[in-house]
């Protein structure tokens, strides 16, 4: 069981990810997102989730190097993930879009590199640029974003290297256990993005309940939940206090009644788009 906020699960390749990162999704470029990143790592973060399409990796370059020389920390100390684009996915153009990740990041590697949707006929190329970035040793992990069951297989059908995580929409309402069975049997570590279902369920009766009992907030149960699920978790915050509240996940435990509850309220329910339907 989890009990600190620098506790890593290890992925198939040996490789350790921590269980709590922050995520920067819709944070925009600037001293914002450098000082919060700073605020996360000084608080105990290690994890920091980015991806091409959100327009801020400079910025969060700038913000690691900082949180570095605050620190005393050393780059390997930190776990940096990105992600490839719609339009750049295709072999070459991936190999491509990693460097220019990389140069805006201002980083020699990443821990982990996602494809960030699975736009049909084109995700199988760029999963094959991302086993060679791997092989060359210019990457620790490799991984899939969005991807149903039936991407994976398709992925599978052909990888020579297994996919090492799934970044997915991941929360009391989606609690994609179907996904969750298969990951877990082929290995893949599932990962979740808007695990607070973008603040939708903070006003949730059943989850205040919970939170009343163990003296936490919505916030901190829900994070709680998909930790004790075994799911990889990266709540986004830039202000200070919101991200030392989703750190504080780590002195308590929910029993096996709360979880069930809490699963209970699934309703299939999406804020993000459908990874079966969608047009970008």
């Amino acid at each position: 069981m989890t009990k600190h906020i620098q506790d890593t699960t290890v992925l198939s390749n040996g490789v350790q990810m921590p269980w709590l990162g922050i995520g920067v999704f819709q944070v925009e470029e600037g001293q914002d997102l450098v000082n919060a990143l700073k605020a996360a790592v000084r608080h105990g973060y290690r994890s920091i989730d980015t991806a091409a399409i959100y327009q801020n990796e400079t910025s969060v370059g700038q913000g690691i190097r900082e949180a570095l020389a605050e620190s005393g920390l050393k780059r390997e100390d930190l776990f940096i993930t990105s992600k490839v684009w719609n339009a750049d996915l295709g072999y070459e153009a991936t190999l491509a879009a990693y460097d220019a990740s990389l140069e805006r990041l201002g980083l020699d590697y990443l821990d982990l590199y996602l494809i960030h949707w699975p736009v049909q006929g084109k995700y199988k190329d760029a999963w094959r640029a991302l086993e060679k970035l791997y092989r060359d040793g210019r990457v620790k992990a490799i991984g899939v974003s969005n991807f149903q069951v039936h991407h994976l297989e398709d992925v599978l059908k052909d990888a020579e290297v297994k996919p090492m995580v799934n970044q997915v929409e991941f929360h009391p309402r989606l609690t994609q256990q179907q996904l969750r069975d298969y990951c877990k049997a082929q290995g893949i570590q599932l990962e979740a993005w808007s695990p607070l279902m973008q603040g939708q369920l903070l006003g949730q009766p059943e989850l205040q309940a919970i939170a009343d009992k163990h003296g936490k907030s919505i916030a901190q149960v829900i994070i709680r939940w998909d930790l004790q699920h075994g799911v990889v978790t990266i709540p986004k915050s830039i202000r200070e206090a919101r991200i030392i509240e989703n750190g504080s996940v780590f002195d308590f435990e929910l029993t096996p009644e709360e979880m069930a509850q809490i699963d209970s309220l699934n309703q299939d329910l999406r804020v993000g788009p459908d990874p079966d339907n969608f047009d970008f």
